[in-house]
């Protein structure tokens, strides 16, 4: 039986890998991109192909978003790979790689496969999941980092969990050197990290316990120095301060095995924001300063900052609707991931390959994840979208099973039209 094969004609195709930026069509065979290009079907398409006019909106490989905690398993209340997914393709996010703070931690090879098997029932974004660093997140015990990787695991983090101990830190990226694995941090030192928001006169004013960036900044530069030390790669997530981006600007310039990504929240909200302790706005790291949000927004246009990813992190009303002390860190952040990362193109701050570099292909490459890239032979993992498309963000629309946005009531354009993954269309917003 033939293979079936749709073709998208009067798009704007976008492939950061290639540098393609025009006007053109693409062919999707099975579940392979067959051809692209400018001149592709200028005859005309030939019958039995299918035919997707765009009518002039974008097409560019579908997003990927390296850091989503989807609470499946343990805390299901809150998300579960099924809503995640959900909420993932109607943002665009073809592929989301899941945290391993679950419940059981995933520390081990069955963690890995009930991720994948939840994947496969779902049938909607593709699921990558990292492995634990250290055993049960606790910062002592290296997790098995060779079977986790040899099973499918895409990287090793701690998730939320800052790996502490530098003795611990440095035998992690030893040992992931030999097996080509990434080590990714939650860059918080625990001991300056007991407040609720970020240090300065506005908490002083809140009454609100501060965190100081230097919490962020000593973690940095710590592991900084052990990845050189050790030769080992270092990822370092969700940059939020001034002195981190100087920090790893430096070392990239010094050699260093060091990439990071930053989340819309902390190029697009600042700690002013939080207003009437607005829970919802409680993030790890927290909101900082202007001078530190434009400081991100510059790290990301000269390539400092690698990729921007949701942090999507689920917290139901329970553990939101509490006094700011008390409630939860954490936003969702799936389906505002396109958006407000189109608000630097609309600021002139990046320009739209560079974007789509920062949300899918970069991710891709960092990875080790098939997509990224419009190529012959790559899968058909696709968004169509409109940049330009006004609405307001509305978090009770969401498909996220948690509704705890920190850009609810916001303005915003640019949204996904089609969502495409391997050839089948997933999502479509007509």
């Amino acid at each position: 039986m033939a293979e079936r094969r749709t073709a998208y004609i009067n798009a704007h195709l976008i492939d950061p890998a290639s540098g393609l930026d025009a006007a053109g069509a693409l062919l999707v065979e099975g579940t392979k991109i067959a051809d692209v290009g400018p001149g592709l079907f200028a005859e005309g398409v030939p019958e039995g192909i299918e035919t997707v006019d765009c009518a002039g909106a974008h097409l560019v490989p579908g997003l990927i978003d390296m850091r989503v905690q989807a609470c499946d398993p343990g805390f299901e209340h809150k998300e579960t790979i099924a809503t995640a997914s959900a909420a993932a393709v109607a943002g665009g996010i073809t592929s989301i790689v899941t945290l391993p703070n679950t419940e059981p931690v995933i520390d081990d090879v069955a963690g890995l496969e009930f991720i994948a098997r939840r994947a496969r029932e779902t049938k909607l974004a593709k699921v990558y999941a990292y492995g634990a660093v250290t055993a049960g997140l606790e910062g002592k015990e290296l997790a098995e980092i060779g079977l986790l990787k040899e099973a499918g695991a895409v990287g090793f983090t701690d998730g939320t969990r800052a790996i502490a101990d530098a003795g611990v830190m440095a035998r992690a990226l030893k040992y992931a050197k030999a097996f080509g694995a990434l080590i990714i941090q939650h860059p918080e030192e625990p001991r300056l990290a007991g407040g609720v928001m970020n240090s300065g006169e506005l908490s002083t004013r809140l009454g609100l316990p501060g965190i100081a960036t230097q919490a962020e900044i000593i973690m940095v530069e710590r592991d900084l120095r052990l990845a050189e030390m050790t030769g080992g790669r270092i990822h370092i997530s969700h940059i939020s301060t001034w002195a981190a981006v100087e920090a790893i600007r430096a070392a990239k310039a010094r050699g260093i095995a060091v990439t990071c990504d930053t989340a819309p929240p902390y190029f697009a909200l600042v700690e002013a924001d939080i207003g009437d302790y607005r829970t919802f706005l409680k993030l790890s790291p927290p909101l900082r300063s202007d001078f530190d949000r434009r400081a991100v927004v510059e790290g990301l246009a000269d390539g400092t900052i690698d990729a921007i990813a949701s942090d999507h992190n689920p917290q139901d009303q329970d553990s939101k609707r509490l006094p700011f002390v008390q409630a939860e860190f954490g936003a969702v952040g799936l389906e505002t991931l396109l958006p407000v990362a189109l608000e630097l193109v609309h600021g002139e701050h990046l320009d739209l390959k560079t974007l789509i570099r920062r949300l899918s292909t970069t991710p891709a490459e960092l990875l080790g994840i098939p997509g990224g890239k419009l190529k012959p032979g790559a899968p058909a993992d696709l968004l169509v979208f409109d940049p330009f498309s006004p609405w307001k963000v509305d978090a009770a629309t969401f498909r996220s099973k948690s509704k705890n946005s920190p850009f609810d009531g916001r303005p915003v354009a640019g949204r996904a039209l089609r969502t495409i993954i391997d050839g089948r269309l997933v999502y479509s917003a007509s």
